[in-house]
C-alpha cells in the first residue's frame, strides 16, 4: 500500500471511442496500476455511430476502480486526476443535463451532406482559416447542423451541445467546462484567439451560451462528486485537472513534446501529429491545427484506415475458412506471421488501403481501396505485407505534409496497437526514413492524461519536462536498402491514387445504389 503523505499518486483517464483506460502513476510518472472498461457503440443506421454517455461513465468508473485496485492504493489520497477523451464526439442535453441524443462519435458520418454543402459556401475558406479544421463530417459543427436540419425540435430543446468528456466532467465537478484542445476538435473554436469562433457559431446559428466555458488544460478544480468518488474508489477531495484531448495526450505521453518530434499512432485508425509554438495552417487545407494551450498547438492529420484495414483482411481469410469449415481462426499475430513471409515491397504489390474512405490529406470520403500490381506470383503473404506497407504509405503522406509545413521531423515516436508488431514498426521506419522510438508504456494517451494531473497540481513544472518521464523500450532505424525500395513504390502509389481518384465518386454512388437496392 502506498503511504498517503510520503507517496503521492496520480490518475490519468483516457475516455476512448470503444473503451476507457485508466492508469495510476507516482510523481515520477512510473506506472503503478492500470484498468480498462468497455462500452458499446450502436449503429442506429448504416455508418452512424452513437454511444450512450451513461454507459461511458459506467465504463470509466470500472476502469478507474480496476486501476486503483491493481495499484494497491484504494482508500489512499489521490494527489490529482485528469481526463482525456476522443475528439469529435457530440451530444445534446436539455436544461436538466439529460441527454437528448446519444454521443455521435468521430466515426459517425450522418453529417456528410451538411459538410459537403458547407464546402460550396462563401464561409468555407474562413471556417478553415479561423478554426484550423478542414471541412469534414467528423467535426461536431456539422453534426449540430445535422440535428438542426433533421430534428429541429431537438435542436431547440437542446440547452447545450457537449462532448462525452464535458458530460462526465459536469457529473464530477458540476460545471460545464471544456479544454482548448477538445474545443478545437469541434470545429467551433477560433484556434488563434482561443475563444469560440464567431464564424462557426453564425454558420450553425448557436451562441456561446449553448457551449461550455473554455479553460486551459492545466486548470485545477477542488474535489469531485462524493458519489462518483466512492464508486471509483478515490477520495472526494481529489484535485481534478481538466486535461486535454486523447490526441494531445498521446504526444505528451509518448514524450514527443518538441517541434522536431512527431507521434505516429496506428490503432483502429491512425494519426501523425506534432506540437508547435504557433498555429500552422495549410493553404491546401490538408492538415488540421488544434489549440492545446496558450502558446501551444497540435498540428497533424488523421487516417481512417489503420488496424481496421488489417482487420478486414483477417476477417476475409476467416470468413473463407468458416465457409469451407476448414482451419482455425486467424488472430492478429497469425496474420503478422504470414506477412513476415513476404519480402520488402511485397514483390511489387501495392495496397491503397482506403477501406473506410480517407481523411487527411485529401479528405475524400469516397476514396476506395485497391491492390495494384497483382499477378499470379502473389499470395496471402504478399497481400498481408502490402496492406501493412499501404498503411505506412498513408503515414508518409501525412509526414511529408507536416514536414513541408513545420520543418524537418527528425524523430518519430510510436503509439497504438501496431507497436505489438516489430515487422510493422520496421516497415514504418523504412517508409518514413526516420528513427521510430517506441515508449515502454504503450497506452500513451492515458499516461499523457496523468501528466496533466502532475502539471496542474504543480508537481511537474513545465510541459517539456514530461519527455524526461517517458521511458523508451526500443528504437527502429531505417535500413537504406529497404527505404530505396519504398521510395520507388511510394511514387507509384501516389500516381495510382491520382489516376484513380476521378473514379472514386462514381463507384461510391454505384455502391450506395446497390446497398439500398439489396
Amino acid at each position: 500500500m502506498i503511504g498517503i503523505k510520503s507517496d503521492p499518486w496520480f490518475l490519468g483517464i483516457d475516455l476512448g471511442t470503444g473503451s476507457c483506460k485508466s492508469v495510476a502513476v507516482d510523481q515520477h510518472g512510473s506506472i503503478l496500476g492500470f484498468g480498462s472498461g468497455e462500452y458499446p457503440s450502436d449503429s442506429v443506421q448504416s455508418r452512424w455511430k452513437e454511444q450512450d454517455p451513461e454507459a461511458m461513465l459506467s465504463g470509466m468508473i470500472g476502469s478507474v476502480r480496476a486501476a486503483v485496485e491493481s495499484a494497491g492504493v484504494s482508500g489512499s489520497y489521490c494527489a490529482g486526476m485528469s481526463i482525456g477523451s476522443a475528439l469529435h464526439g457530440i451530444l445534446a442535453v436539455d436544461r436538466s443535463g439529460r441527454p437528448l441524443t446519444g454521443v455521435m462519435t468521430w466515426a459517425d458520418d450522418r453529417a456528410s451532406c451538411q459538410a459537403g454543402a458547407a464546402k460550396e459556401t462563401d464561409a468555407a475558406r474562413s471556417l478553415y482559416a479561423e478554426t484550423g479544421c478542414p471541412i469534414h463530417w467528423m467535426y461536431p459543427l456539422y453534426k449540430i447542423l445535422w440535428v438542426k436540419e433533421n430534428h429541429p425540435e431537438t435542436f431547440h430543446l437542446a440547452e447545450r451541445f457537449l462532448s462525452a468528456k464535458e458530460y462526465i466532467t459536469h457529473k464530477l465537478i458540476r460545471e460545464y467546462v471544456i479544454d482548448y484542445s477538445l474545443a478545437a476538435g469541434s470545429g467551433l473554436l477560433n484556434t488563434h484567439s482561443l475563444d469560440w469562433s464567431d464564424t462557426a457559431m453564425k454558420f450553425v446559428e448557436i451562441d456561446r451560451s449553448r457551449l461550455s466555458r473554455l479553460c486551459a488544460p492545466g486548470e485545477c478544480f477542488t474535489g469531485i462528486s462524493s458519489e462518483l468518488a466512492g464508486a471509483m474508489g478515490i477520495p472526494p477531495a481529489t484535485p481534478f485537472v481538466l486535461g486535454s484531448s486523447d490526441a494531445a495526450n498521446s504526444n505528451l505521453g509518448a514524450g514527443a513534446v518538441s517541434s522536431w518530434q512527431s507521434t505516429c499512432m496506428i490503432g483502429t485508425s491512425g494519426a501523425l501529429r506534432i506540437f508547435s509554438s504557433r498555429p500552422v495552417l495549410d493553404p491546401k487545407a490538408r492538415s488540421w491545427c488544434y489549440a492545446v494551450d496558450k502558446g501551444r498547438w497540435l498540428v497533424g492529420g488523421a487516417i481512417n484506415n489503420g488496424g481496421v484495414a488489417f482487420s478486414w483482411l483477417q476477417e476475409l481469410f476467416n470468413s473463407a475458412s468458416s465457409i469451407t469449415g476448414k482451419g482455425a481462426r486467424l488472430e492478429f499475430k497469425d496474420l503478422i506471421r504470414i506477412a513476415e513471409g513476404a519480402g520488402v515491397g511485397s514483390n511489387g504489390l501495392i495496397c491503397l488501403p482506403f477501406f473506410a474512405g480517407e481523411r487527411s490529406p485529401n479528405w475524400n470520403l469516397n476514396a476506395r481501396a485497391m491492390f495494384f500490381g497483382l499477378n499470379l506470383q502473389h499470395d496471402a503473404r504478399h497481400t498481408a505485407r502490402a496492406l501493412l506497407e499501404g498503411v505506412a504509405f498513408r503515414m508518409r503522406s501525412l509526414h511529408e505534409v507536416l514536414g513541408e509545413l513545420s520543418g524537418d521531423i527528425r524523430q518519430v515516436r510510436a503509439s497504438g496497437g501496431f507497436t505489438r508488431s516489430p515487422l510493422w514498426l520496421q516497415i514504418v521506419s523504412d517508409v518514413l526514413d526516420r528513427e521510430l522510438a517506441v515508449p515502454s508504456w504503450g497506452e500513451t494517451s492515458s499516461l499523457g492524461a496523468a501528466f496533466w494531473a502532475l502539471l496542474g497540481t504543480g508537481v511537474l513544472a513545465t510541459f517539456e519536462q514530461a519527455e524526461k518521464l517517458v521511458k523508451l523500450d526500443c528504437s527502429y532505424r531505417p535500413e537504406a536498402a529497404n527505404t530505396a525500395v519504398y521510395n520507388r513504390l511510394f511514387e507509384i502509389y501516389q500516381n495510382v491514387y491520382d489516376a484513380m481518384s476521378r473514379f472514386f465518386e462514381p463507384i461510391a454512388e454505384v455502391q450506395k445504389h446497390l446497398e439500398r437496392k439489396g
